[in-house]
């Protein structure tokens, strides 16, 4: 149950397409939480249209919870949504409900430290990476990613970072798209090897 505190501080984001089009996700503005915009979220989706339908999707950032759910809702098989902030996860856990998005795991951890654990089992099709800006924490994590078994074979990644900060890509990433709005920059790569 939402306390009254909790629920006159939430906001809202809506998906886009899909079995839940038009569904409202409640969110919880906690610092660094920046949900990713109507606009290149349809630009995103559009891209990922041929790869979704029954994808393993992994969101190393999840947050409000957007593109996650936006993926399930559009086709994916499943999706990780990796948030560290106890009442982001909280919140991630009413829409899940509320939507009875079976197919999608929350985890309360930090991603880096998600990321160091062995990975034998699973790899994803579709990796959703969106810290927040000003974190530093792109040449880590794709770092992880690509020693760490994450990735299924040719994998596709998703980016988005602020217009200003170079993103540190290995050399077996290959850039398929690039777009960017405002002050905020999104790519999609595919792991060649």
């Amino acid at each position: 149950m939402v306390n009254k505190t909790t629920a006159k501080s939430a906001q809202s984001v809506r998906i886009i397409a899909g079995k839940w089009r038009s569904r409202q996700l409640a969110f919880i503005p906690v610092e660094g939480l920046r949900p990713t915009g109507d606009r290149i979220r349809e630009t995103l989706f559009n891209w990922l249209m041929p790869y979704i339908q029954g994808a393993h999707c992994i969101d190393l950032f999840a947050g409000s919870g957007a593109l996650c759910f936006e993926a399930l809702s559009r086709g994916a098989k499943s999706c990780v949504a990796i948030e560290k902030n106890p009442s982001a996860a909280t919140q991630l856990e009413a829409n899940k409900t509320k939507l009875c998005a079976q197919d999608l795991t929350i985890v309360c951890d930090d991603t880096s430290a998600y990321l160091q654990q062995s990975n034998a089992e699973d790899s994803y099709h579709i990796v959703f990476l969106d810290p927040p800006f000003q974190s530093g924490l792109y040449h880590k994590i794709i770092q992880a990613l690509n020693h760490g078994q994450w990735l299924a074979p040719e994998a596709l990644i998703y980016c988005e970072l602020p217009i200003s900060e170079p993103c540190p890509i290995p050399q077996d990433w290959q850039l398929l798209k690039e777009k960017t709005a405002g002050n905020v920059r999104y790519c999609l790569y595919k792991a060649t090897s």
